[in-house]
Order: structure tokens, then C-alpha cells, then sequence
């Protein structure tokens, strides 16, 4: 069946046009924020040993997001692992020699990891944890989009499933994405963006190149009020504001960094202030305070006055690993991720073209 799809048109400060897509998104549950078991610091070090010893003895690796737990985080690092960022992620579990691939963080990541190392096992704690921009880019809806502009070159997010990766040319993260478009466009290209709107026409404001973006957001960065970080930055004026482009415009416009997860630790790190007011996930404050335990973090307002939030600064997708669902994959083998092979491939490319095109910047 045919679905309508239609287009709305806004002009830019640069005089280049975006196109947002008018299609009927999929209503997407967020979940609640799941209780976590209480445990002693004897207990926890105890679980954290014994996920530790069966990681040795089944040649695994644990790759944990900065929006993850702090305990999975810290135990990724102390067992040889990785935390980062999804760009750095699937770099690491790519050139890993592990077999069994361990994945702290939503279905995409683990997906892409299996994507790229389709001969691994790759196992998640929580593989029913998704991602609103995933499921607000359902594969029928973005393949007929894509149909309709075939002269545009598909650039997706990689907060999406693997059919949407295998439908596009390129897959970006956050942190690359600027570049890539940037690449793109001097090859004089036409642009066809999803699924995050926010993050599209950030990029699209820098670089003028002409997108049609798809209409989907995330529902911990959508969530982020403009108005209520302005009061926050009034009661301390010495803070530096620390922006995911995932936000709106008019929080993105409020900064004074604007970056993917890292450039904001990094932001952290190297900044003289000693305050900082942040727009995006709390999981990440475990990172930043590692690096910086003397400066205050505050996280950016994410309801206004009368109002609620779903997700208040935090993935209850991402909410949903923990330490004994680590524990009990291991030990059955639960929670692994599948690709189908052909599906692999193709998702593959678009993906190593992402990571070719890193590996260059990182040479110049």
C-alpha cells in the first residue's frame, strides 16, 4: 500500500531551504523508569566480581554508553573494556579480538556491533531496550520517503534499526555527522536526513546544504526547555551551558558548546569554569565528574512550570541495563543479538563508510 507522505518547507537563515517530512509517526510508549534492586557495597562488589571472572572465561568484552548505569560504566572500564560514545563503541568492538561481544546500552548499538563483527555473539542485558528514534523511523514509512527523492543522497542517524541502515548511503553519529555532511556537500549533493530533526537541522544551519529531514526526535532531549534553562542560567551566570544537538533549536541556540557525548566530557574536562549546566542524559555525569570531581554539574530543565516529564534527563530504555541482567546473560547465553546475514551486508556498508571516513579525519 501507497503511503502519503507530505512536505513542509522553511526557510533558513542561509538562504538553503530543510523540507520536514509530514508523516504520521508511530505513538511510542515510554516505558517507566525501572526500580533497581538495592544492594549492599559488599553485594555489588561481589556481582561485579563474578560478571568480571565469567567475562574472562567466555573471551568477552563489555562496551557500556555514557548514558548507562556508573556500576556498568566502571565495570567496562576496570575489565579491559570501552565507554563511550556510539561512534567510539563501534570502532572499539570492531577491532576487538573478544568473541562474545557484550553490548550496555540500547538494541541499535548491539545491532550495529553485530552489523559489523557478524561472526561474533554479541548479547545485550537488555535487548528489549529501544530507542524513540528508532521506533519513530519504522522501515516501511523512511523506504517510501527515500523512494520518492531518489536524487538525494540518505543519510541516517545511527539511532536506527539495521533495515534503516541498509536503506541509506551513509550512517553517521553525532560526532561525525557535521563532517560528513560537510563532505558531502562539496560534491554539490542533496541531502535526505533522518530520523532526529533536531540534530538535521543543526547541521543543516552550519553547513547551508539543502535536506528533506525526517520528523523524529529524542524523547530525553526533547524534553529540554529553553525557557526554564534561561532562568537556570541566571542563578548561575558563571556556568557553561553543554548542549547535545539532539535538542531543540532553542536550547541548542543557548550554548556554549554544542557537541556529541564526548566533545561535552571533554567540554568538562578542559574548561575553566567550575560550573556547567548540561542538555543531555544524567548518565553521562559519571564520566564527567571521573574527570573532573571539583566542578559542579547541574542538568538542563526538563519541564517547564505545570508541566511533567517522561523521561527527566534520563534513557529509561537506557535504565533498563543493570548489573544482575549483565550477570544472567552471561550466564545463559540470554539476550543475544541476531542480523540476518544478507541484512548484515548491507547495513555494513553505510557503516564502514562512516568509520573510513573517521579513520581519514583522524589522520589529518
Amino acid at each position: 500500500m501507497l503511503i502519503e507522505i507530505m512536505t513542509l518547507e522553511f526557510a533558513m537563515k542561509n538562504g538553503a531551504r530543510e523540507t520536514l517530512a509530514d508523516v504520521s509517526l508511530p505513538r511510542i510508549t515510554v516505558p517507566p523508569h525501572p526500580d533497581q534492586p538495592d544492594m549492599s557495597a559488599l553485594e555489588k562488589a561481589e556481582l561485579k566480581a563474578r560478571i568480571a571472572t565469567m567475562l574472562r572465561q567466555q573471551n568477552a568484552v563489555l562496551v557500556a554508553h555514557y548514558y548507562t548505569d556508573g556500576d556498568l560504566q566502571d565495570l567496562a572500564e576496570a575489565t579491559g573494556g570501552c565507554v563511550a560514545d556510539s561512534l567510539e563503541m563501534a570502532r572499539f568492538a570492531a577491532a576487538h579480538p573478544a568473541q562474545t561481544l557484550v553490548v550496555a546500552g540500547v538494541r541499535f548499538m548491539g545491532e550495529t556491533s553485530k552489523i559489523l563483527n557478524n561472526e561474533k555473539r554479541v548479547l545485550m542485558p537488555a535487548p528489549d531496550a529501544t530507542c524513540s528514534l528508532d521506533e519513530g523511523c519504522p522501515i516501511d514509512l523512511f523506504t517510501d520517503f527515500c523512494d520518492r527523492h531518489p536524487d538525494h543522497t540518505v543519510v541516517v542517524y545511527a539511532n536506527t534499526s539495521a533495515e534503516v541502515k541498509a536503506r541509506s548511503h551513509w550512517v553517521v553519529t553525532s560526532g561525525i555527522a557535521l563532517a560528513v555532511v560537510r563532505h558531502l556537500a562539496e560534491k554539490g549533493g542533496k541531502i535526505l536526513w533522518g530520523p532526529d530533526r533536531h540534530l538535521g537541522r543543526y547541521v543543516q544551519r552550519l553547513t547551508g546544504v539543502e535536506m528533506m529531514l525526517w520528523p523524529g526526535c529524542c524523547v530525553v532531549h526533547e524534553e529540554f526547555k529553553a525557557r526554564e534553562l534561561a532562568s537556570l542560567r541566571a542563578l548561575h551566570p558563571q556556568a557553561a551551558v553543554l548542549v547535545h544537538p539532539e535538542s531543540p533549536a532553542e536550547v541548542v541556540a543557548q550554548a556554549d558548546v554544542v557537541g556529541s557525548t564526548t566533545a561535552l566530557i571533554q567540554a568538562v574536562r578542559d574548561l575553566p569554569n567550575l560550573e556547567f549546566i548540561v542538555a543531555t542524559d544524567a548518565g553521562i555525569f559519571n564520566k564527567m565528574r571521573q574527570l573532573a570531581p571539583d566542578k559542579l554539574l547541574l542538568i538542563a530543565p526538563t519541564a517547564g512550570e505545570g508541566a511533567a516529564c517522561e523521561s527527566c534527563a534520563h534513557c529509561p530504555w537506557m535504565e533498563m541495563n543493570s548489573l544482575h541482567k549483565l550477570a544472567r546473560v552471561l550466564e545463559t547465553g540470554e539476550g543475544e543479538i541476531q542480523v540476518a546475514p544478507h541484512l548484515a551486508a548491507k547495513a555494513r556498508i553505510p557503516i564502514q563508510r562512516m568509520l573510513d571516513f573517521a579513520a581519514t579525519l583522524k589522520k589529518e
